[in-house]
């Protein structure tokens, strides 16, 4: 796994969950208009190292 150092202003945690073709995140409202990063911390298939 790869480290990363992200600078910002709150962490939130969720699980992805499937949207027609893709997928989405849900982030508290207060987060409208601003910039976020994701990050995925697992393995699609399972295989963490």
């Amino acid at each position: 796994m790869d480290r990363y150092e992200v600078e910002g202003h709150e962490v939130h945690e969720a699980d992805v969950k499937p949207t027609g073709n893709g997928a989405h995140v849900l982030v508290p409202k207060r987060w409208r208009g601003t910039t976020v990063k994701v990050v995925r911390v697992t393995d699609p298939n399972g295989e963490d190292e």
